[in-house]
């Protein structure tokens, strides 16, 4: 197999943000960057509820964060009318949750594919109803028929909810959350789907998934501040939909019920069309393209450096800006062990990864934007190579 050639850079992108240049960030997907654009025009909004906090919550909030909203969901294919801003998806999940008529006995189906905080919220649930949470096991590189067929074969008429991802966290897979959507459909089973590093990540159109809930980080791979995420609900759900917090907005039902809650900082929420109009300019096709290649030669080149035969790497999904790199057996056996393993390498490389432990083994997730260049990660898979070998 043939290395993967690094792309170009796209002019001027390493400009774009703020981060510190003594740290190699590699882990674009934990949290997102913001553009130093995006930060100026959520600062903006700062000064203005601080000039007049009292008309900034009281004059027209409503409308303007439902104009936001309706950006997003555009830009996302989505009803903007069935979305709702949320802080990010692990809300969003604890929100949906708090919408079911969970009972003793009842059951909630998701993959070990899934995001920790997802789990620990369904476990949460599943406890204080008594109601059972079942994990269903899938290999480190499924097909898509074995999703669906795992999946499907979980539910049954105890299921009151299906999580599943569309691109998978620890693990870096992409899922096919329409066929399942497809699959369960007649079966009285609601889907959510989990879809935290799709916007910005991957082109979409929520509504032709088909899912009664979705929900997507814009934080992430869509140049919003921390702290915006968007959920979108299917019409049958919508009036079902019950807030995590009941305030002013709570008789207009869903979505301004869920996204009004008095003094909240709106601000994140407000900047998102700033994020997007930057993704934009930058140019969506240029940026995947730009990205996916770039990722590639960062597996490749980390691969090598800890002993992996490149035709052993697991498979990269066609238009991921995240790669996996699993370590060598024994390193990472446990999800302590793996964020210790980070903390080492942050400390001693000044380098920000993603570790996980998954199936006995540590992964090693790495993720391209624009503002990496392919040095980057020549230069981390000589120092890992190193910090490995010294145990």
């Amino acid at each position: 197999m043939c290395d993967p050639t690094p792309p170009e850079p796209i002019p001027g992108t390493d400009l774009l943000f703020s981060l510190d240049r003594a740290v190699t960030y590699l882990n674009h997907g934990a949290v997102g960057a913001v553009p130093v654009s995006v930060q100026r025009a959520q600062q903006r909004l700062r000064d203005e509820t601080e000039a007049n906090p009292l008309r900034f919550y009281a004059h027209g909030l409503v409308g303007r964060v439902s104009d936001a909203r309706r950006e997003a969901a555009a830009f996302l294919g989505a009803d903007p009318d069935g979305c709702a801003f949320v802080g990010n998806v692990t809300t969003a999940v604890s929100l949906v949750l708090n919408s079911l008529d969970l009972h003793s006995g009842d059951e909630i189906v998701t993959t070990d594919h899934g995001y920790g905080a997802v789990r620990f919220a369904v476990d949460h649930a599943c406890a204080r109803a008594g109601a059972v949470h079942t994990v269903v096991e899938l290999s480190l590189c499924p097909t898509d028929d074995e999703v669906v067929d795992a999946v499907r074969a979980a539910a049954g008429d105890r299921t009151r909810l299906v999580i599943v991802d569309h691109v998978t966290s620890p693990t870096a897979r992409l899922f096919p959350v329409a066929r399942v959507v497809s699959a369960l459909r007649g079966t009285g089973v609601p889907v959510l789907v989990d879809a935290a590093h799709v916007p910005g990540q991957l082109p979409v159109r929520v509504d032709a998934i088909g899912a009664d809930f979705w929900v997507g980080n814009l934080h992430k791979w869509a140049f919003a501040p921390p702290g915006t995420a968007l959920l979108a609900v299917a019409p049958a759900w919508r009036e079902k939909v019950r807030p995590l917090v009941v305030s002013w907005e709570h008789a207009a039902g869903y979505p301004h019920s869920v996204e009004h809650q008095g003094t909240l900082d709106y601000t994140p929420w407000l900047a998102s069309t700033a994020g997007l109009r930057t993704l934009r300019s930058l140019g969506l096709s240029a940026v995947h393209a730009h990205n996916t290649a770039l990722v590639a030669y960062g597996q490749h080149a980390v691969g090598r450096a800890v002993g992996l035969d490149p035709d052993t790497l697991p498979s990269r999904p066609a238009g991921l800006s995240m790669a996996l790199v699993p370590l060598p057996a024994g390193l990472v056996g446990d999800q302590s062990a793996a964020s210790a393993l980070c903390e080492r390498i942050a400390d001693r490389l000044g380098a920000e990864v993603s570790v996980n432990a998954w199936g006995g083994r540590g992964l090693l997730r790495l993720s391209a934007q624009v503002y990496n260049r392919a040095g980057e990660y020549d230069r981390f898979a000589g120092r890992l190579a190193a910090l490995l070998a010294d145990g």
